[in-house]
């Protein structure tokens, strides 16, 4: 069975792969590998997220999902006052997230989770995630989920998503949850997502 972005432990021959990224005058260099998403680039999908970000970040952020580390790192270099957390379920691209923290000289953290699990009790004022659509909806909707239980008060939920990939039943599913889902960017074929204000959680 081949490696998906979200196993855990990838099995797949180690391929490393150099990128650099510019992100709003940050200069950064990345090492990325076989058996974590999008070797050897940064993707359209993240990019647009990156892009669709607002001017100012502050206070608790998390980047969901993290692979090689371009979000959160990005976000840590280019607003040095917040306090990034990167999460992913798969070894590997934990790894290259720490290495590439270092190399980039970046302030961040790096947890295991499977989604939101590891993180019970704790809030953000910015979830950023490019979610692994290929874990299916199940897996992917379970994270929107938890995510608005996790928000400070006026925090939000940022992602992206490919339009045929079912951006408009993402759509109606975070409305069941969030009061306020606002598309920042729609181009190339991608939607990037604005969700806040969770809705009072079901009794």
């Amino acid at each position: 069975m081949n490696d998906h972005y979200y196993t855990r432990t990838p099995s797949s021959a180690s391929r490393p792969a150099e990128c650099t990224f510019s992100y709003r005058g940050e200069e950064l260099v990345f090492q990325t590998d076989a058996g974590v998403f999008s070797r050897g680039e940064v993707d359209t999908g993240t990019r647009l997220l990156l892009e669709a970000l607002p001017e100012t970040l502050q206070g608790e952020i998390l980047d969901l999902g993290c692979g090689w580390g371009v979000i959160g790192i990005s976000i840590a270099k280019k607003w040095p006052g917040t306090r990034v957390t990167m999460a992913d379920v798969n070894t590997r691209a934990l790894d290259l997230s720490r290495e590439n923290a270092k190399r980039n000289r970046a302030e961040v953290v790096c947890v295991e989770s499977d989604g939101m699990a590891a993180f019970a009790g704790r809030h953000f004022d910015a979830i950023v995630t490019n979610p692994p659509i290929r874990a299916g909806k199940q897996v992917i909707y379970k994270m929107f989920s938890d995510a608005a239980a996790a928000l400070t008060e006026g925090g939000a939920l940022y992602l992206v998503i490919r339009k045929q990939q079912g951006a408009e039943s993402c759509i109606r599913f975070l409305e069941t949850i969030y009061s306020e889902v606002e598309k920042l960017d729609r181009s190339g074929g991608f939607w990037v997502l604005r969700a806040c204000a969770p809705r009072p959680a079901k009794k």
